[in-house]
């Protein structure tokens, strides 16, 4: 799919014009949104073991069918479209790394990199991906807030200024929150140890 050139004024319109379950104009949006899907898609899987097995199109293409299903949204903007992709391909992949556990069956455990951002010491880690949802959802139970942050950011790769944008809160609460989030984080996936 060629990439076409929009503003974010313009897959906002786009977006405002689906909320009600319009599926023409979410056929209109797809050309527009398309190519950042890829990014984002290739970011998620630039972190997963060198042999995965889900490519790009596919994660892009279920994603996409997922956010279609999602009628009646009301979308507020581009920043919330593809924080809500975010969410979904981290979901998808969790999915698949569930169903494609071979620990179970004696095989080796699957491995993502986790980025510096998530990462206080300077050496970069593998993190399980598993195990990262597992703590996410754990932060979850302590901190929403915290979680959808490093959600946003971590996996949907959006700014501060976006991540505020999509939660309606400060640019200074997400920097607060991102910060403590991820050394939570680097806490619970290092087993306590700092």
């Amino acid at each position: 799919m060629d990439e076409v050139s929009s503003t974010p004024g313009e897959i906002t319109g786009m977006l405002k014009a689906c909320s009600g379950g319009n599926r023409e104009a979410m056929d209109k949006l797809v050309p527009l949104v398309y190519q950042e899907l890829r990014r984002q898609a290739h970011r998620y899987l630039s972190r997963e073991r060198a042999n995965h097995t889900l490519q790009t199109t596919a994660l892009v293409h279920e994603a996409y069918l997922r956010l279609i299903e999602q009628r009646f949204v009301d979308w507020q903007n581009r920043a919330h479209f593809f924080g809500l992709s975010a969410n979904m391909m981290r979901r998808i992949l969790v999915k698949y790394a569930v169903s494609q556990n071979r620990l179970k069956r004696g095989g080796k455990d699957e491995k993502l990199p986790l980025e510096e951002a998530l990462c206080v010491a300077v050496e970069e880690r593998d993190v399980d991906l598993l195990a990262l949802d597992q703590a996410l959802n754990e932060l979850a139970k302590l901190d929403e807030r915290q979680a959808r942050i490093v959600e946003l950011r971590y996996f949907g790769d959006l700014t501060i200024e976006e991540t505020a944008e999509v939660l309606s809160i400060s640019t200074a609460t997400v920097k607060r929150d991102w910060n403590m989030a991820k050394a939570w984080l680097r806490a619970e996936l290092s087993g306590g140890e700092t």
